[in-house]
């Protein structure tokens, strides 16, 4: 009866334990609203007509890059730097190889595809939008 009444309590506990430690979002960018529609064939949109184009848009706390991944895939990042955000020149913006983002500012480089660190001083991904494809019609939000 002791051995029950033990593993009981050691599995309370760890139930409690498992419960209690949630994982926290610790990107260091505020939460700002985010939700556009964006008709990709438009000539506004014309660089996201194709893989691997891009565009800067307003939104987010400074902004959002919206990539083509495929050809129905594409992904939208924050513009702020999770390294030094509180600065006004703390931005990053897509490298002339389209595979990179940096931060003109601490020169940290993020992978374009998925927000990754790929160098430099920053301890924190991109912060990630989502991005929902319809076919003609992309949902950025969060």
């Amino acid at each position: 009866m002791k051995k029950i009444l033990k593993y009981t309590v050691l599995l309370l506990v760890s139930l409690l334990v498992f419960v209690s430690c949630k994982k926290e979002n610790k990107n260091p960018i505020p939460d700002v609203y985010v939700s556009f529609y964006m008709n990709i064939s438009s000539t506004i949109y014309i660089e996201l007509a194709s893989v691997g184009g891009w565009v800067n848009l307003t939104g987010g706390y400074k902004g959002v890059v919206v990539y083509r991944a495929s050809s129905d895939q594409f992904v939208a990042f924050e513009r702020a730097c999770p390294y030094d955000w509180e600065t006004d020149s703390a931005y990053v913006d897509v490298e002339p190889s389209g595979l990179v983002l940096q931060c003109k500012k601490c020169k940290s480089e993020y992978l374009i595809l998925d927000g990754s660190i790929v160098s430099g001083v920053a301890k924190y991904p991109l912060k990630q939008y989502k991005a929902d494809f319809d076919g003609q019609t992309l949902h950025v939000y969060n």
